[in-house]
């Protein structure tokens, strides 16, 4: 085989030829170790093993493509893509057909593998109007068959189905549904795919509803009844299903429930109509659906090679894919095993013997002797299948036409009488006639020794499958319906043509498809994929190694190696041998000037490698086991190692020369350019001080001049002149930025010079009070009279009473009661009969209890009035003397001299003192806010004082006795 290093990694080798040593347990080993690193595939020589990963992979984008596009198919990593780049310019350019065959079980990936082979070569053919037609039809060739296996359309009640699924009898057998996919988005596709490949809409609605009626069918019940004869008879149970299978075909319910319930029998010129019992209908019943279903998959598969076909007159190349089954070996394998493990068991003979005729070809085109290769030939095992007249096929068809009494048995009986001497058969009645043991193989079977290992078959059904006869009466109905399509699937059922001849067996008609198949390789270069399924959960990248060692063994990959490994197992093109291994010797490295294949001996021959190991074609280096391989590949690793320390300390030589060479250049120049930094700095210091020398001769003599024409007092003039001016600019842009003229703006125009700092201050205070005097000029005398007041309460009352802030904003009214307005103070109104000052609500302190109340009060120049509920009475008016103390008082309390018939002969407390302060301003003393005070009453001196507490409420005051001469107000 062809080699470069992709494939030549001795743990994980790309090409399993080179496998060494080569057993069960290191092929399964190496595909393990390439799975684990993302590399899903691996060759046989030309074959490709596919391991599916069960997700995506970045593998296939167009640089891939690109990659793999007109490239030696041993250059690069093992790739799908590699062989359908090689098939496709074999096609191409030596004119030859082509065919690829991708094999492995279900879910190895077989149909992913198609699609891709697909894809690639429609990514790489030539472009064009038709040929991108033809290249979009084949690609949606795939969506269309699959789809076939899954009907959901997305307007049922058109073809008289359900959406469950498990409604269907032929649906219901296991679930229906997978995690994932989108049923409706995948009939769309299946939809989009037909439109392009060119079905009509007619075409597909015929097709959907072919589809429903085989739905249909398996839904149709049978019950069993007695004729007058006393013969057994069946009868559809419910005629629903019948009535709309016919409405969708266009055929009268009577003929297809004649055609499921009776059989005709011709004989000569008699005709009976015979009864069928119910198993009887339900076999006539599966068998119309599965010849309904298996005739329109073929229809769909001409439908489709039609619309891709080469128009006549053109040249025409053709590239196969075939997707088939792999050997099959399960617990129980039955008639369906058989007949894939027969086609596997054709396909291997194939692969041998044109595997064998290529390798035998190559060595006659090299120059090379052909030793025979010893190889198991299993043309016995195709034989013993398909022999005309002794094969297992044969006598099955034998045992299904044969009259009289037929069953798996009589077909048993005479496998163990024709077959009892041959090696690669054996039953349960072989083996005792042998004196052999074996547990595992079951009576009733029969075990053919496979290429791929030993399976044993179960006859049970083998008969009744084989068979699968389709009633003429069946045919004939369905011939009878209205519906075009499947209509044309029946062309025996045409009354014209009647034919009494049996129908040909199931197994007639895959061995005559199998033999096609040969014949159709045998005439193109075949290309293989085997794909392989690594594990049954379908879970991402794991690999269960028993399950591919089974694998392995029934795809023959075992025997694949062998077969190629036959004679010599690597071989390579002289020009890529002498390139990559050329190192190894003196003589061709680093430059051969000769011919490839000179320089091939004259290297290998320094090697000293054993003779028989090697041989020389015309055109390529063969060489026969792997171990020679792999010791030249180790050789070339460690020359390659040494080279490249060779190489890595020339470059570091010559980095460091050329690291000196700068650094020595760069200090050249860096000392360039400090030397010349150096004198121009120099140079501008000697004219630097020749500047001042000459700047200060100039002064001297400039001096000296002025003191001959100029007074000495000329400086001091000259700085008087300069202050003015500044002054003189300082007051005119003063002047020109005064202040706005409003009493609260404080602002002011900062001194230019420092030496303006207290003038400007000065200015800013003499503006400031002309600011005010002209305010206090323009208020009317009423504002002016109460801004006096109010001037006189804040220098009575500021920072010595807790609400004073609070009350500085209220204007002074003088009456706050509504005297006037309010009758309850009519009779106080009419005591004050002075001018009156004020009047507002204040406090009643008794002088027995010390308790206070609330009463109206006024006053007027020199007595008070008081008034409660009860009446009014006049008091005179004294101040509050001895306050002590320094806390403020929110209030103020006074003390009455006078004493009524009521009996209010106490205090009262004022709460609002900047309101009662205002008309107060004359008074010589005001009083002053301590702790303690005491005031005068008839009865004697009291002593108050006054606690801050905040037991005292905010509106006001508390009084308390205490004692007949104390008292004691909290305030808040």
């Amino acid at each position: 085989m062809e080699g470069t290093t992709p494939l030549l990694d001795a743990e994980a080798v790309g090409d399993l030829v080179l496998l060494d040593p080569l057993t069960e347990e290191s092929l399964v080993q190496t595909l393990q170790e390439r799975f684990r690193r993302h590399d899903i595939y691996t060759y046989i020589g030309n074959v490709v093993i596919s391991v599916n990963p069960y997700k995506s992979l970045p593998i296939y984008t167009p640089e891939k493509v690109e990659e793999y596009h007109n490239c030696s198919f041993f250059a690069v990593k093992p790739h799908i893509f590699a062989i359908a780049d090689d098939a496709y310019r074999s096609l191409r350019d030596r004119d030859r057909d082509q065919c690829i065959l991708i094999t492995g079980e279900s879910g190895a990936g077989k149909t992913e593998a198609s699609k891709l082979v697909m894809s690639f070569v429609a990514a790489v053919s030539s472009k064009g109007e038709e040929v991108n037609k033809v290249k979009e039809q084949l690609l949606q060739s795939n969506p269309v068959l699959e789809g076939e296996c899954h009907l959901l359309s997305p307007q049922p009640e058109q073809l008289k189905l359900r959406q469950d699924c498990g409604h269907y009898g032929y649906l219901n057998q296991e679930s229906s549904s997978l995690r994932g996919m989108d049923d409706a988005a995948n009939f769309h596709a299946v939809q989009d795919a037909m439109r392009v490949i060119g079905f009509s809409p007619t075409e597909v609605t015929e097709l959907l509803e072919v589809t429903a009626v085989v739905l249909k069918l398996g839904n149709v019940q049978l019950s069993s009844s007695f004729q007058a004869s006393g013969m057994e008879a069946c009868s559809i149970t419910e005629p629903q299903e019948l009535h709309e299978i016919c409405k969708l075909i266009g055929l009268d319910p009577g003929t297809l429930e004649r055609a499921l319930c009776s059989r005709t029998v011709k004989a000569r010129d008699e005709t009976v109509l015979t009864t069928l019992t119910v198993p009887q209908g339900y076999y006539g019943r599966d068998a119309l659906a599965k010849n309904i279903y298996s005739r329109l998959f073929d229809w769909l598969v001409n439908r489709i090679n039609a619309s891709i076909q080469v128009k006549s007159g053109e040249q025409r190349k053709v590239m196969g894919v075939l997707d088939i089954y792999g050997f099959e070996i399960f617990q129980d394998n039955g008639f369906e095993q058989f007949i894939i493990n027969y086609c596997n068991e054709k396909l291997q003979q194939i692969f041998i013997l044109m595997t064998l005729k290529e390798e035998q070809e190559e060595y006659v085109r090299e120059g090379i002797q052909w030793t025979p290769v010893e190889f198991f030939d299993n043309s016995i095992i195709c034989n013993l299948i398909e022999n005309s007249t002794s094969g297992i096929l044969a006598m099955l068809d034998e045992e299904c036409l044969r009259p009289g009494v037929v069953n798996e048995d009589t077909f048993l009986n005479k496998l163990n009488q024709l077959l009892a001497t041959h090696k690669h058969y054996e039953s349960k009645e072989t083996q005792n006639a042998r004196h052999v043991t074996d547990t595992s193989l079951p009576p009733r079977c029969f075990r053919i020794h496979h290429y791929a290992g030993k399976v044993t078959y179960n006859v049970m059904g083998f008969i009744e499958k084989n068979n699968d006869l389709l009633f003429r009466d069946l045919s004939q109905a369905m011939w009878a319906a209205r519906h075009t399509l499947l209509r044309s699937l029946f062309p025996e059922g045409d009354p014209q043509k009647v034919s009494l001849k049996l129908p040909p067996t199931a197994g007639f008609q895959f061995k005559s498809s199998v033999a096609m198949l040969m014949k159709n390789l045998y005439s193109k270069n075949p290309n293989y994929i085997r794909c392989i399924k690594p594990n049954d959960t379908k879970s991402a990248m794991v690999f269960t190694p028993e399950l591919v060692l089974a694998q392995v063994r029934y795809l023959g990959l075992m025997e694949n190696v062998r077969v190629r490994r036959a004679g010599y197992a690597f071989r390579q093109l002289y020009g890529p041998f002498l390139q990559r291994y050329k190192m190894l010797n003196p003589r061709t490295w680093p430059r051969w000037n000769g011919g490839d294949r000179e320089g091939a001996e004259v290297l290998l021959a320094g090697l000293a490698f054993p003779a028989e190991e090697l041989a020389f074609g015309h055109t390529k280096i063969f060489i026969r086991s792997p171990r020679t391989l792999f010791d030249l590949e180790r050789q070339r690793q460690e020359r390659v190692a040494q080279l490249a320390t060779l190489i890595q300390k020339v470059f570091r030589g010559w980095r460091c020369r050329t690291q000196y060479q700068l650094m020595r250049k760069s200090q050249i120049l860096i000392s360039t350019w400090f030397r010349g930094h150096r004198q121009k700095n120099r140079y501008k210091q000697m004219k630097r001080s020749a500047l001042i020398l000459q700047a200060y001769t100039r002064g001297w003599k400039a001096r000296r001049t002025y003191r001959r024409y100029f007074r000495s007092s000329a400086s001091t003039r000259v700085a008087n002149f300069i202050y003015r001016r500044l002054v003189q600019k300082y007051l005119v842009g003063l002047a020109k930025n005064l202040p706005p003229l409003s009493v609260t703006d404080r602002t002011w125009p900062p001194a230019p010079y420092r030496f303006l700092d207290d003038t400007n201050q000065e200015l800013k205070n003499i503006f400031y009070h002309w600011k005010c005097k002209k305010y206090r000029d323009q208020l009317p005398p009423a504002r002016r009279a109460q801004l006096q007041a109010k001037v006189c309460a804040s220098e009575l009352f500021k920072d010595k009473k807790t609400l004073y802030p609070k009350s500085l904003q209220q204007p002074f009214r003088g009456e706050y009661l509504g005297l006037k307005q309010n009758p309850r103070y009519q009779k106080l109104h009419a005591v004050a009969k002075d001018k009156l000052v004020m009047a507002d609500t204040v406090r009643k302190v008794n002088r027995a209890s010390g308790k206070g109340g609330a009463t109206g009060g006024t006053e007027g120049g020199t007595s008070m009035a008081g008034a409660t509920l009860g009446g009014a009475r006049r008091m005179g008016l004294m101040w509050v003397s001895a306050l002590e103390g320094g806390a403020t008082v929110s209030g103020v309390i006074v003390g009455g001299t006078g004493r009524s018939s009521a009996g209010w002969d106490g205090g009262m407390s004022r709460d609002i003192l900047s309101i009662l302060t205002p008309p107060l301003h004359p008074a010589p003393s005001p009083p002053s806010s301590h702790h303690r005070f005491s005031t005068r009453f008839p009865k004697g001196d009291v002593s108050i004082t006054v606690v801050e507490s905040p037991k005292a409420g905010t509106n006001g005051p508390v009084c308390k006795k205490k004692g007949s001469h104390k008292m004691e107000v909290l305030v808040h």
